[in-house]
């Protein structure tokens, strides 16, 4: 997957010159760094959008969606991908796929930005820690997946937390279950469709600019419109929403690419830690006991979840392992001997 980053080595001109390819341990640094930067970006946006005052959040999520897509335009014309439209319209599911994709992380950002301009951060963090969850629970419901007994466990406590924090809201977290059914909705799309960021970002776009330029431009025509009429800062600020949504977009494929689904799969919940804590310490959001009980619940039922996905995965890199040297030994191939941890 390309992620238009530099892939420049570290050091010196001497060193670049003598390791024109970077190690493998180089590689997980750097795609360490690209997914920790990226869930990072994502935490702090809440920090940006009320900077975007007194534009609407209907507004704001317009001109993330325009200023988006130039962005893509510049990207590819930086970086060009030769015949990559043309082979994408020979698959017209997944042109589908990557509309569906942008049509639903619109509602996704919406919702994103609608909350944070609204003092609901802390509810925002709560959507982005049960995501995971909701994803294993759409396998469960549309594909048919069986989940073990401490998978169960994850979700009960999650569902544990919901019931509290609902008696605590006086009504069900939304805020919380579009921004997670959203997303879930987001990631299969894009699963689905398995195509490059920048390409991706560039059709997804596409779908809804048309919409979010007419609005534009009809807030102009009704002079309600905060673009262009509260200084140059404000709307450079404005335009700036499409390249900061995007560049993390980025540094997520850069990511992807370098490290593990595992270290990826710990890494998110860096976001949803630093809207929390934002939603807390800065825009000092009631906590009372009873909410924080149940984020309790949460960071128990995303413990659990998480402890299952590494035990998982250590038993199959061993099942690999052994079936390897079962084949080895089966050719007659000599099988290494390791000394032990």
């Amino acid at each position: 997957m390309s992620t238009g980053l530099s892939e420049e080595s570290a050091g010196s001109p001497s060193h670049r010159i003598a390791s024109p390819t970077p190690a493998p341990a180089d590689e997980n640094r750097r795609g360490l760094v690209f997914g920790a930067a990226a869930y990072a970006a994502w935490g702090l946006f809440p920090l940006y959008w009320p900077l975007l005052q007194p534009a609407g959040s209907l507004e704001i999520l317009a001109h993330r969606m325009v200023w988006s897509l130039l962005f893509a335009v510049v990207a590819l014309r930086v970086r060009p991908r030769p015949g990559w439209w043309a082979r994408l319209r020979e698959t017209p599911a997944t042109i589908g796929y990557l509309a569906v994709a942008g049509l639903v992380i619109t509602v996704n950002w919406g919702t994103y930005i609608w909350a944070v301009n609204h003092d609901h951060v802390v509810e925002t963090a709560l959507g982005y820690y049960i995501n995971p969850l909701v994803i294993v629970l759409v396998g469960v419901a549309l594909l048919g997946e069986r989940l073990n007994r401490v998978q169960w466990t994850a979700i009960a406590l999650a569902g544990v937390a919901v019931v509290i924090l609902t008696v605590s809201h006086g009504r069900p977290p939304w805020v919380a279950f579009i921004l997670a059914l959203s997303f879930t909705t987001y990631a299969y799309c894009k699963k689905k469709a398995n195509v490059a960021a920048v390409e991706s970002l560039m059709v997804e776009t596409s779908v809804v600019t048309p919409l979010a330029l007419g609005y534009l431009i009809w807030l102009q025509v009704q002079g309600t419109a905060a673009f262009g009429h509260h200084g140059a800062g404000q709307a450079v600020l404005l335009a700036g929403a499409g390249v900061v949504t995007a560049i993390p977009l980025l540094l997520f494929a850069g990511a992807a690419t370098r490290v593990s689904m595992t270290l990826l799969g710990i890494l998110q919940y860096l976001a949803p830690t630093l809207q929390f804590l934002l939603g807390v310490l800065v825009f000092h959001e009631p906590m009372p006991p009873d909410r924080l009980l149940g984020f309790g619940f949460v960071w128990l039922a995303v413990i659990v979840f998480t402890w299952d996905g590494l035990r998982r995965r250590r038993r199959a890199v061993a099942a690999a392992k052994s079936d390897a040297n079962a084949a080895d030994r089966s050719a007659g191939a000599p099988v290494p001997v390791t000394e032990p941890d």
